[in-house]
């Protein structure tokens, strides 16, 4: 089982999470976090700081937010990124479902 991170945080600049993380398994794509489904310890430590409530639980999603297990796996199959996320550079990219959404408003 693993955490996800679904599409409240597009465009959602806040990194809390990432300083959280105890086995640093939560990498910056270009408008989203994407935790590795494989790293995460499921420890849970990401959750209560995520201030538009983007994390689940896996057992937890419903709806349209259990896609996000299938983005996170692509994503990362895709971008091959893995072990340490403070050592790689943000992906630059997005998995393609995420980077199809509309610009989140800005007020």
């Amino acid at each position: 089982m693993t955490y996800v991170i679904t599409d409240a945080c597009v465009d959602v600049n806040d990194r809390n999470c990432l300083t959280q993380c105890p086995v640093d398994c939560i990498y910056e794509g270009d408008r989203m976090l994407y935790i590795h489904p494989d790293e995460c310890i499921d420890c849970g430590a990401c959750e209560p700081l995520c201030p538009v409530n983007a994390i689940f639980y896996e057992d937890d999603l419903h709806g349209d937010g259990r896609a996000y297990l299938t983005v996170a796996a692509e994503f990362f199959a895709q971008t091959g990124l893995a072990g340490g996320a403070s050592d790689t550079s943000p992906a630059g990219q997005d998995h393609p479902l995420v980077a199809a959404l509309p610009a989140a408003a800005t007020e």
